[in-house]
């Protein structure tokens, strides 16, 4: 009995520490960049979009290691509407066209009336690289 007791607390505790270490919020799969500007707009953030493919290793790098960490989703969620797109299923190879997307992975910034503000190539080596990198695109450019 008390062997149960045991097993039931740490999955209790396992869970809770999952929900307590969130990371990235992106929007539900097959979600619209209007959609998430809409939505940056009406919640006073910007907009960040993943463009991504299902081939693409540091596409799949970025989105296992680097997205679900606790200091991507603190730095990133209050800021951004993000959206991951993937640029070979449905409005990707039009946006991949229309943006002028050559390489992924892709992440491309917007504010909220869905205006590029910046954008950046390929994977990071730690999170503290990606927010770097996120913070210096961010910043409207004159």
């Amino acid at each position: 009995m008390k062997l149960r007791k045991f097993f039931a607390l740490a999955i209790m505790l396992v869970s809770a520490l999952s929900l307590s270490a969130q990371g990235m919020e992106f929007m539900p799969e097959g979600s619209l960049l209007k959609d998430a500007v809409a939505k940056a707009k009406a919640e006073g953030k910007m907009v960040f979009l993943d463009c991504y493919t299902s081939w693409c290793g540091p596409c799949k790098m970025m989105a296992t290691k680097m997205f679900p960490t606790k200091e991507a989703g603190d730095f990133m969620n209050p800021k951004f509407v993000s959206i991951k797109i993937d640029m070979e299923k449905g409005d990707g190879p039009e946006l991949t066209e229309r943006l002028k997307v050559y390489a992924f992975p892709t992440f491309i910034i917007f504010d909220g009336e869905g205006n590029e503000v910046g954008r950046f190539l390929g994977g990071s080596k730690t999170v503290e690289e990606f927010i770097e990198r996120v913070k210096t695109n961010s910043v409207p450019k004159e």
